[in-house]
């Protein structure tokens, strides 16, 4: 038998990125980086939140789950193991997300849900698309922070009006910008009512980064010359995933160290901070619920709910 002949396949020719010195490609402009070459941050993705929750249901043979108005993530903890030694959480049986639990705080004044351990913008936002999907109205963020400028000793809190977006995440959901911003309107209800809760609080901007272990000297002092007060690992992200999706979402960081240069720094004060953070969080909720009915009374207000039987059964 006489042998095919292999067709011939004629490849485009591949041109060769510069080397740096340890062989790797370098980036010569944005368009080389995959985080900013990317599609339109609009256009619809394939894989959603509500179809990976109804899949997760459906292997774990859970029933439909609405998450509470007012939802938290908690990144260190500290906020939940609180509340789980004062016998205030009771966890949602029927929480579909792969990785996480979700408790409820409830018979309070305040009622809401605490995800622990969420660190980081990818993370968080994960989280926050799925809390979303299941019923949240208003997500509140409560970080553990190194300082930047020195506003005093730590421990203090700051509400993050703005965060620089030294992340991958809020790329993917609005398009390249210095800063991710908290939403005005929201940002100016919330302000005094925090400022009244009764613990240090300071408003500013945040530098959010990927690698903590990467804050070097002169990153350190850049970011100080720009203005930013604290450093922390959500608030880009968050910010960006908020405004892209019109979701009310509040960034707040508790700053406890002055990046390892003093040996008191991680020391969050009396109960791990949370007895604080809980004022500010009920503060914040009061607050949005406020918000919350005078913005859906105003024409072409932020929309600050969605239909939970969509996406829950």
């Amino acid at each position: 038998m006489d042998a095919v002949p292999r067709q011939s396949v004629r490849t485009p020719a591949r041109r060769e990125p510069r080397r740096g010195a340890l062989g790797a490609a370098v980036v010569k402009s944005p368009a080389d980086s995959p985080i900013l070459d990317r599609d339109d941050p609009t256009a619809p993705s394939l894989l959603t939140p509500q179809a990976m929750l109804g899949l997760a249901r459906a292997r774990k043979g859970l029933s439909a789950c609405r998450a509470p108005d007012v939802c938290v993530l908690d990144p260190d903890g500290d906020l939940e193991q609180f509340l789980q030694s004062r016998g205030s959480l009771s966890e949602e049986a029927n929480w579909g997300c792969f990785h996480t639990r979700l408790s409820i705080r409830d018979g309070q004044s305040v009622a809401f849900g605490i995800v622990g351990r969420a660190v980081g913008s990818a993370f968080s936002v994960l989280l926050a698309e799925q809390l979303f999907a299941s019923g949240c109205k208003f997500l509140i963020s409560l970080s553990s922070a190194g300082q930047i400028t020195d506003l005093g000793p730590p421990p203090y809190f700051v509400l993050i009006d703005r965060a620089l977006r030294d992340e991958g995440v809020s790329y993917h959901y609005l398009k390249p910008t210095r800063f991710a911003e908290a939403e005005p309107r929201l940002l100016n209800r919330l302000v005094p009512a925090l400022a009244g809760a009764g613990h240090p609080l300071h408003v500013g901007a945040s530098w959010t980064t990927d690698a903590p272990f990467r804050e070097t000297q002169a990153a350190v002092s850049a970011r100080r010359q720009e203005g930013i007060l604290t450093v922390e690992m959500e608030a880009a992200g968050l910010y960006a995933f908020a405004a892209a999706q019109r979701r009310p979402v509040l960034c707040l960081a508790q700053v406890t160290n002055r990046l390892s240069c003093s040996d008191t720094d991680f020391a969050k004060g009396v109960a791990e901070g949370a007895e604080a953070a809980l004022a500010l969080i009920e503060a914040a909720a009061t607050a949005w619920r406020s918000f919350e009915s005078e913005e859906a009374s105003r024409p072409g207000g932020l929309p600050v709910t969605m239909d939970p039987g969509r996406f829950v059964g």
